[in-house]
C-alpha cells in the first residue's frame, strides 16, 4: 500500500494511506444505494398495503384510514 508522507515543523511523520479518498467515495456511493433500496421497498410496500381489502386490514389491525394514510405518504418519509 502507498501513503503520502507529510511532515509537520516538529518533524513528526503522519501518514496518510492514499486509498482513503477511494475508500470515502465507495462508502458514500454505498449509503446512496441502501437509501435507494429504502425509498423503493417503502413504495413497494406501500403499494402493497393499499390494495389490501378490509378483511386483511383488520387482520394486521389497521384501519382502512390508517392504510390510506400510509399509502399516501411520500417515499422519502418512514
Amino acid at each position: 500500500m502507498t501513503a503520502i508522507r507529510f511532515e509537520d515543523a516538529g518533524h513528526s511523520v503522519t501518514e496518510v494511506p492514499r486509498h482513503s479518498a477511494l475508500h470515502w467515495v465507495s462508502n458514500a456511493v454505498a449509503r446512496q444505494v441502501t437509501t435507494l433500496r429504502a425509498w423503493r421497498r417503502r413504495t413497494r410496500d406501500r403499494a402493497e398495503l393499499a390494495a389490501l381489502d378490509d378483511r386483511m386490514l383488520a387482520d394486521i389491525g389497521i384501519s382502512r384510514a390508517e392504510a390510506e394514510f400510509l399509502g399516501n405518504k411520500p417515499f422519502w418519509r418512514e
